[in-house]
């Protein structure tokens, strides 16, 4: 295995077999490779939403810009309470965009509502509903009700002039959008989006359209990629499909090295006669492991190739469909991220009781398709879909969460604690 065109990665080899790599491992070899892109583009703010900021985005104003009421009720001078109940005389309203622009003395307050500019002379407001003995002119406070300072929103008290809004990195959100669109900014610099070249291998392979011989299956595997990565916010390059064959597949591999900043195959990385993958990685790149020890999705290859002065980060996938989306999600799309610039998605795992006993041998992670429930006493528990043949892509549409056995762990009883990554905001 020559690491010319990877960085040196053996503490991390050491002492286990690439053949039956951990998951963990994997994710930290792959994580060390990433280089991020650093080309960038200018793009309205609609045009923004999941893209990933290129740099700091600095306030040039302050938000609020001006001191505001947070409620509807009256403003007023703090000085004028005591420990008594205070007689205020109304003396005129402000509304949001219609300030009230005269001086407020003692003993006077003003009739405002939400948003609206604090009266110069106030520095307090009073909720309606906590006065008293109202007339068109009058109003009273007892005493208690309320302190100095208070529903009064400051200038600058969310953002203020030249501090950092948002951080380089960040993908947008739509409240970060909302966000600078606060701040008057109609177009900011963005990450260009990641060059992700797929094509899936195998002579049983038909794409929609074409007639389906005996022995042949239609691909599904570069729609999902597609969908995958449109939702990461890439640039998706769909290459078709490439027959078992050497000379095809090479060609194939050059051409996406040089259109893209990464290349994802589907099939053709296990040991059989016609799984070519793996070798043509090895003539054109380097490759740090081609098995791990996970289910589905064991054999799976990394690495990065070149040609003619470009290279591309490489994931060799396997050709089960589900197998295809477990190691996109749990391998391929952090690397994604990385390149990027930006952090990957946070996979925050639940624990829910298993319904059901599962045999689990230890020494591979699995990650089985599954429904997440809640019980009439709010106990939340998990069950299978069924088979979990990496080929039964059906079972990945009727679930609503992975349930995760670790690499250690063994057998599950029916009733155990088990970790559960929902596919809300996942998938």
């Amino acid at each position: 295995m020559s690491l010319s065109l990877l960085p040196n990665v053996s503490d991390l080899l050491t002492g286990h077999d690439t053949q039956d790599l951990p998951v963990e491992v994997a994710q930290q070899i792959i994580a060390r490779c990433i280089t991020p892109i650093s080309d960038t583009e200018a793009l309205p703010l609609k045009q923004t939403l999941g893209r990933v900021l290129a740099h700091d985005l600095i306030s040039p104003i302050n938000v609020p810009s001006y001191d505001n009421s947070a409620m509807d009720g009256y403003a007023f001078n703090a000085a004028d309470l005591s420990d008594k109940s205070v007689r205020l005389t109304v003396v005129g309203r402000a509304y949001a965009g219609h300030p009230y622009l005269a001086q407020v003395d003692a003993g006077q307050c003003v009739r405002i509502m939400t948003g609206a500019t604090i009266p110069r002379g106030c520095d307090t407001v009073i909720a309606q509903e906590h006065v008293s003995d109202t007339s068109d002119n009058q109003i009273t406070i007892s005493s208690g009700k309320i302190s100095s300072g208070d529903n009064r929103r400051l200038a600058g008290e969310d953002l203020r002039t030249g501090s950092v809004a948002l951080h380089k990195g960040k993908r947008l959100t739509p409240a970060d959008i909302g966000l600078i669109a606060s701040l008057g900014i109609a177009e900011i610099s963005v990450v260009r989006r990641l060059r992700v070249a797929f094509f899936s291998t195998g002579d049983e392979l038909r794409s929609i359209g074409q007639t389906l011989d005996e022995g042949c299956v239609y691909d599904s595997n570069r729609y999902t990629l597609h969908c995958m990565l449109v939702r990461a916010q890439c640039e998706p390059i769909d290459m078709g499909v490439v027959k078992d064959d050497p000379a095809s597949l090479e060609a194939t591999l050059r051409e996406a090295c040089t259109k893209a900043d990464v290349i994802i195959t589907t099939g053709g990385v296990s040991a059989g006669d016609a799984d070519y993958t793996r070798q043509m990685m090895n003539r054109l790149g380097d490759v740090l492991f081609c098995k791990i020890a996970m289910r589905p999705g064991r054999p799976m290859a990394f690495g990065k190739i070149q040609c003619n002065g470009h290279s591309a980060l490489l994931f060799g996938l396997p050709g089960n469909p589900v197998a295809v989306m477990a190691t996109f999600y749990f391998l391929a799309r952090d690397a994604i991220y990385r390149l990027m610039g930006t952090s990957p998605h946070s996979q925050t795992l639940l624990t829910a009781a298993s319904n059901q006993a599962i045999r689990k041998k230890p020494g591979r992670t699995e990650y089985q398709r599954a429904i997440l429930s809640t019980d009439s006493d709010g106990k939340q528990l998990v069950t299978l879909t069924g088979a979990q043949g990496s080929g039964i892509l059906s079972s990945m549409s009727e679930a609503n969460c992975m349930l995760v056995l670790h690499h250690h762990q063994g057998d599950i009883s029916a009733g155990d604690p088990v970790s559960v990554l929902p596919f809300d905001g996942f998938i």
